[in-house]
């Protein structure tokens, strides 16, 4: 006769899951750790030490004057999450790490820990259940305001824009004079790119005034000043001009719910002289919603975040269509998780 109890006996896993493992829930509900894992590395500059040739655990640690038992314990960490390599007691970089974490890269990532993973931008994720259930961040605490957060953006999230800025330049022409209004220009890059790559191209940027000091900083490192004009207010209240060739819209339309979305591409639509274009940047799911990953992912972002979304190319096209334009291109930009969405005002 079994001994088992009732309760056991009806609680009992059933046997298609029997060969589930709780590693994913471990995993992810340690994933914090993960994150200051690779903050801790970027600030003790391991990922340069190591391509320099500083490869072991000894050498490391008198590099940054610290434990051996916490080097240990920090690259191994690294070796799993795949940011290093280990062969022989000795680490080595993966072609990631090597390509986007080594200060002596010119693809270097590394500042982007300033703004990703700051505090401010961490805490808005803290009671995600709570946002769920109203559909709204708890707060909204620099959305559509000037605060000092979107200049550390500006500042970090450079590097990561400089490649997206370059494939967005290719989809206008590198010969024809044009005007070019960049909104919510940020670091600049995207209208820096379009005057590097066209000489009789004349940018105005848009953005709030603290943080058009970081684009009028890169314009001059990039010797376009004399190209480049500011624009200081918020898109959604000020008169964005007229007569543009084209309009940039980099990541922006991700921070706003669809009406204030097709506000401003009206508005935009209004500034665009006849045969302008509107270029759309953004992170932009399949129409399934959970493809690409990076894409995807980004949605739970902007619910911590904002009203804002990661919105399809179908949604796109409706906000589009909303404001006035007709049908739009669709450009993956290589290498990058983003796409541009180009449109002509008829």
């Amino acid at each position: 006769m079994s001994t088992a109890s009732p309760e056991l006996e009806t609680t009992s896993v059933p046997g298609s899951h029997l060969s589930a493992s709780p590693d994913k829930i471990f995993e992810t509900l340690t994933a914090y750790q993960h994150t200051e894992a690779l903050k801790a590395a970027i600030e003790l500059d391991l990922f340069t030490a190591i391509a320099g040739g500083q490869n072991t655990v000894a050498s490391l640690a008198r590099m940054i004057q610290g434990s051996e038992r916490g080097v240990r314990i920090l690259c191994d960490c690294l070796v799993v999450l795949g940011f290093l390599t280990k062969t022989d007691h000795r680490y080595g970089l993966t072609a990631e790490s090597a390509a986007f974490l080594d200060k002596n890269s010119g693809s270097y990532l590394g500042s982007a820990k300033n703004f990703l993973s700051s505090p401010l931008m961490m805490q808005v994720s803290r009671d995600l259940a709570t946002v769920v259930r109203s559909g709204r961040p708890v707060a909204e605490p620099f959305s559509g305001i000037e605060h000092p957060i979107w200049v550390e953006f500006a500042r970090s999230m450079a590097p990561l824009q400089h490649r997206p800025a370059q494939e967005t330049a290719e989809l206008l022409s590198s010969e024809s004079e044009m005007k070019v209004l960049d909104i919510a220009a940020g670091h600049g890059l995207f209208g820096i790119a379009i005057a590097k790559r066209n000489p009789r191209a004349r940018i105005v940027a848009l953005d709030f005034p603290s943080v058009l000091n970081v684009a009028s900083e890169n314009a001059a490192r990039y010797g376009v000043s004399d190209r480049y004009s500011l624009h200081p207010g918020d898109a959604l209240k000020i008169d964005l001009g007229s007569g543009f060739d084209a309009v940039l819209v980099p990541n922006l339309l991700h921070s706003f719910d669809r009406a204030s979305n097709v506000l401003l591409l009206k508005k935009v639509h209004a500034a665009l002289a006849p045969k302008g274009r509107v270029i759309i940047v953004e992170f932009t799911p399949n129409e399934d919603r959970i493809s690409p990953r990076v894409p995807a992912l980004f949605a739970l972002i902007m619910l911590a975040n904002n009203l804002g979304d990661a919105y399809t190319v179908s949604e796109h096209r409706a906000m589009l269509g909303s404001a006035g334009f007709p049908d739009c291109e669709i450009h993956p930009l290589p290498r990058t998780p983003f796409t541009a969405i180009v449109s002509v005002r008829s």
